[in-house]
């Protein structure tokens, strides 16, 4: 089976105002198509955890393997490319370029990472918003659709440089039960079709019940 993303002994210390021991030897991995949900009560260290495995933050101890590459000490270029050619990001809150078209919206990171055509981005972008489907709304401005497709934007951006995985930081936390039911559907239907790697943390108990798995962090441990 192929290993997506590995953490080995990952320790955090926050130094200021005093030092506090915030990741406590997290290791584990995720799997080629598997869908992962983290779990545990505000202030474990999830989103901190995420930061890292994201290479958002790169100070802490221990080690981080992208695709059995080991990418700890990296430059902050080669970091930069890595999360946006293989780390598609899914918030809360969608951060969708309002004044921009949903199409535009969606071909962004493409366009970051250069290694395409214009003609090749915008067919890609269109591909990704047919899988979720919302190709109708392509043309629209972000700011004039509701906010279960603005989530379903914000994954199809995600997806357009085809990553190797998509992290959620509480992608359903906004949304109400039909639309949370939606990003679901979408997530695990990326997971078995696409066999896409998904890493979400999340606070919905139903959500994370029916990923592969559930990591619960407990005071910046992994809990068994």
């Amino acid at each position: 089976m192929h290993t997506v993303l590995e953490a080995k002994h990952i320790n955090k210390y926050f130094k200021k105002p005093v030092l506090f021991h915030v990741l406590k030897d997290i290791s584990f991995k995720i799997n080629k198509g598997e869908f992962t949900s983290i779990m545990g009560k505000s202030g474990c260290g999830k989103s901190t955890l995420l930061y890292i495995l994201s290479t958002m933050d790169t100070d802490y101890e221990g080690e981080l393997y992208l695709n059995d590459d080991l990418i700890t000490d990296s430059d902050h270029l080669k970091l930069s490319y890595l999360r946006n050619k293989h780390i598609g990001f899914v918030f809360q809150f969608h951060y969708l370029l309002s004044e921009f078209s949903v199409l535009e919206n969606v071909m962004l990171p493409a366009k970051k990472l250069a290694e395409c055509s214009a003609e090749e981005i915008i067919h890609n972008a269109h591909e990704k918003l047919r899988i979720l489907n919302i190709e109708h709304l392509a043309s629209k401005r972000a700011s004039q659709i509701s906010g279960g497709e603005k989530q379903r934007v914000a994954i199809a951006r995600a997806l357009i440089n085809n990553p190797s995985i998509i992290m959620g930081d509480e992608p359903t936390g906004n949304l109400d039960s039909y639309n949370s039911e939606n990003v679901f559907n979408i997530f695990k239907e990326l997971s078995e079709e696409e066999k896409l790697s998904l890493l979400v943390v999340t606070h919905d108990e139903d959500f994370a019940k029916r990923t592969d798995r559930i990591i619960t962090m407990e005071d910046g441990r992994i809990v068994p």
